[in-house]
């Protein structure tokens, strides 16, 4: 017999609002900075190898990226189902949710793990035209090299990764934020240490180079993986995670993927995006590529945060949209996107005063200084836009509408970004490439805010206000 609940035993239903979200959000913006800090750190370091070397883990990213993307959207997924069945009170489909979870990521590794033992060299090799090695087939072959032994390792130890972000997304469900930090914490601080010692051979290891780095994040991943099991069978008393749950259903499944299948698309969109750029830039120089690449690696010291702020906010929303409390709905939403924007502005300042500095972390040559400079400054110009639309997707996934999210992505990144990028790359030249992401968000703005509109008016007119909130 299913056991029911009232939704207002967990925190998410009755603490005030501004506590609440500070108290899911803190945390995770904290472990996101700290996991923000690993890729610039990482990136660092193998820059001080070479050029080609950071080349080589640029070009790496799209498939690294992909499976973050399946990951983090089979977690949306979770964590929307698992909330809504919680503030229900419906603990069997929660756990039903936690069981068939954990088999997901099982399976997305699997996949990966194949694509990294098969075909990890012919992805490298496709992103290079028979002409760029006719120009320089020495270096191409280089970059192939490195990337293919840190593209494969990254994979073959995907598991990590997959079991991680879920694992974490069950805490997080809970509203037990405090131990994602650890998890995300530890294992970026375990990536950091061990980043030098494997990559320079270190304390009598031998000097492994850029599959060092690869070494070095699989680490970290496995042991917040393990320390994220731990914490959900200590820790998490909402949760029942036996051996009963992971048999798949098909319900739970559909239901998963009904809200993380749109998220998992957008965010690998990103993924398709990333490459195409690459292969654009490429008819420039490979310099352009590490430009590239290392702008990912700034720019994740300010969207982290945001993305943290989300990890916290969807839990709320999709706790209070399924217990039927509209107020803490919206005051929810409008908090998370002032301090979104807050955010932003601060990375936009950061961005047009110090993009030398910035770029110099990587050893940045004259040449990338010359290309970085301008691309930073100009790129930053979308972040105030940026963080309002990030904010606003992630309510539509918490209301279970992610494919909203999802035509916004098609149109911002390959509707937008890629045909601009290709267009000022031919008329204009290298500069001009990137005013596409200003371009880009521009658009996003406008769909985000017609969605924002039609959803909150079909969605939550109707929905009974709670009174008495307190702010």
């Amino acid at each position: 017999m299913q056991k029911t609940v009232p939704p207002t035993e967990n925190k998410m239903g009755t603490m005030p609002v501004n506590r609440l979200l500070v108290t899911m959000s803190l945390p995770m913006i904290v472990s996101m900075l700290v996991q923000a800090l690993y890729n610039i750190v990482d990136s660092a370091f193998v820059s001080r190898i070479s050029e080609d070397a950071l080349t080589a883990v640029s070009l790496a990213f799209p498939v690294q990226n992909l499976m973050i993307a399946i990951a983090a959207g089979t977690g949306v997924g979770i964590n929307a189902l698992l909330s809504r069945s919680l503030g229900e009170g419906n603990r069997e489909a929660a756990n039903r949710a936690a069981g068939n979870g954990i088999l997901l990521g099982f399976l997305s590794a699997a996949a990966f793990v194949l694509f990294g033992c098969f075909f990890s060299e012919t992805y490298f090799r496709s992103q290079f035209s028979a002409k760029d090695f006719e120009q320089n087939a020495v270096q191409c072959e280089a970059i192939i090299s490195m990337g293919t032994d840190y593209l494969r390792i990254c994979c073959i130890f995907s598991f990590g990764i997959f079991l991680q972000i879920v694992t974490e997304r069950l805490l997080q469900s809970t509203g037990k934020t405090i131990y994602t930090m650890i998890t995300q914490g530890l294992g970026a601080i375990i990536n950091i240490i061990l980043d030098p010692i494997l990559i320079f051979g270190y304390l009598g290891l031998p000097k492994l180079g850029v599959a060092g780095a690869a070494v070095a994040t699989v680490t970290g991943q496995l042991i917040a993986m393990m320390l994220g099991f731990v914490f959900n069978h200590a820790k998490n008393k909402e949760l029942q995670l036996s051996p009963a749950y992971l048999r798949p259903h098909g319900r739970t499944i559909r239901t998963i993927y009904s809200v993380g299948l749109p998220s998992i698309i957008m965010q690998s969109i990103s993924s398709v995006m990333t490459f195409g750029m690459n292969r654009i830039l490429l008819l420039f120089s490979s310099t352009a590529v590490s430009v590239f690449g290392v702008y990912f690696k700034l720019q994740s010291f300010i969207f982290m945060p945001v993305f943290g702020l989300n990890n916290g906010m969807i839990p709320i929303i999709a706790y209070n949209y399924g217990a039927r409390k509209k107020q803490r709905i919206l005051a929810t939403a409008r908090l998370s996107v002032f301090i979104a924007v807050g955010i932003m502005t601060v990375g936009l300042l950061v961005f047009q005063l110090l993009p030398g500095p910035l770029l110099s972390i990587f050893e940045a040559s004259g040449e990338m200084l010359a290309i970085g400079i301008p691309a930073l400054r100009i790129i930053s110009l979308s972040f105030l836009l940026a963080g309002y639309c990030i904010i606003v997707g992630s309510v539509f996934q918490a209301l279970g509408n992610g494919v909203y999210s999802l035509i916004i992505s098609i149109a911002r990144q390959l509707a937008v970004i890629l045909p601009a990028a290709w267009l000022f790359a031919e008329i204009f030249g290298l500069g001009a490439v990137w005013f596409a992401f200003p371009l880009a968000e521009l658009v996003s703005l406008a769909l985000s805010t017609f969605f924002l509109r039609r959803i909150f008016r079909i969605k939550l007119k109707d929905m009974e206000s709670e009174e008495n909130i307190i702010n």
